[in-house]
Parts: structure tokens; sequence; C-alpha cells
């Protein structure tokens, strides 16, 4: 199977080494460089309807590259979009992720990222995709970004915890969350109030097992500054 490895401390490189025969697939444009037997080509991954689909619900790209080593084995390195970490992640039957929007990096050919209906509150009030989300099913490697650093959460059962939602980079299928503001004591209104007084906006409370990639910067703010 492919191996990945993150590579550098600062903006760091995704290195993938595949042997003759072997693929995946990443986000289009991610390829940085890669050796004379490897081949990258387009893809409608999915058909042209779940294409569209993962384009107007995650900000990905219509086409994906699909890498694969033709004629011997090879290596290749790859790159988010955004300056920031990458984080590895183990697809398998019962441990899924959903990916925030732009978060998608790579992944072995063995792991599928199709859409999902959001609940009701992330789809009206949530950055995670609106009424559709992209969840990663299958078994293999995915490789997310987050913009600046990365860190994982482990979600343990009966603890709620609470993350900033322009921060969530992807998180454990298995996990219960609902959008909404941080809760200050002071009510529905009081909460909005608070909300928008403090700068703090949508947060995303997590419960049950499971684990969250979170990313030390807002994509949002960073954009709105510049």
């Amino acid at each position: 199977m492919p191996s990945f490895t993150i590579t550098g401390e600062i903006d760091p490189f995704l290195h993938v080494s595949l042997r003759k025969g072997e693929k995946i697939f990443c986000e289009s444009d991610a390829m940085v460089m890669m050796e004379e037997p490897l081949q990258v080509k387009g893809q409608l991954r999915g058909g042209i309807g779940r294409a569209l689909v993962r384009r107007m619900a995650n900000d990905e790209s219509l086409f994906q590259q699909e890498i694969e080593a033709v004629s011997g084995d090879g290596d290749c390195l790859l790159s988010p979009a955004l300056p920031g970490s990458i984080e590895l992640l183990d697809v398998a039957p019962g441990a899924d992720f959903v990916l925030s929007d732009g978060s998608f990096l790579a992944a072995e050919s063995t792991v599928e990222v199709n859409p999902r209906l959001n609940t009701l509150g992330g789809g009206l009030f949530g950055g995670t995709g609106g009424f559709v989300i992209m969840e990663a099913r299958g078994r293999g490697k995915l490789a997310v970004s987050g913009f600046g650093s990365v860190f994982t959460l482990d979600i343990e059962p009966g603890r709620e915890t609470v993350v900033d939602n322009s921060h969530v980079v992807a998180w454990s299928s298995a996990l219960s969350f609902e959008v909404g503001t941080p809760k200050t004591g002071g009510g529905f209104f009081g909460n909005i109030v608070n909300s928008v007084t403090s700068g703090e906006g949508l947060v995303i409370r997590f419960r049950g097992q499971g684990k969250v990639v979170i990313c030390s910067r807002n994509r949002s703010i960073f954009k709105a500054r510049q």
C-alpha cells in the first residue's frame, strides 16, 4: 500500500511512496513533484453528479488528481493550498471521518470521499459545508490539512467538548455534534449577544467518543484582514 509521510516542520509536504500499480487521489493542484514512473491525470471521481456535489458542498475542485505508479515504483510530494500543517488519519469500517471545507488533501484509492446530509443546525449555521458535508469512508490513509498548526483532540464519553466552528478540520463520524453559539447562561438571545460582542462566533459541541482535528488559524478572519 502507498506510504504517507509528513516531511518538514513549517508548511510541510506530504511525501507519498508508491509501488508499481498503486495509486492515490488528491486535491487539484496538490502535486508539487513526482518521479518519472508516476503519472497524474484529472478525474471526476465518483462521476459528474458526486463531483458537482463535492464542489458545491465542500469547496473542493470539480476535478481531482489521480497519481498512479505506472512504469515502476516512485515518490511524489504534495502540498495543501493554504499554509499550515498536515494530519494523517486512518479510515476504516466504523472509523469514518467528516471533513470541513477545504480540508481534504489526499487519500489512498481505497478511501471514498462522498457527500452526506448535514444536521439541520449545521446546515443553517455551520461553516462545514452547509446542508451537505463530505465523509471519508473505506479503508486506508487520509491526509487532511489545516490553516496553521493542527492538533487532534480525543473526545471521551460523558464530557462535551466545544470548538470554534472556524477551527475544525475533521472529526470522527461516530461523534454527535451540534452547531450553535457559546453558552453564557443568559438564554438564547443572551448567547447571541455575547457571541457578537465577544467575537467568538459559532461553535460546535462534540459528544461521544472519537477524534476531532483542529487548526490554530481562522481562515475567514485571515482573508478579511488582507
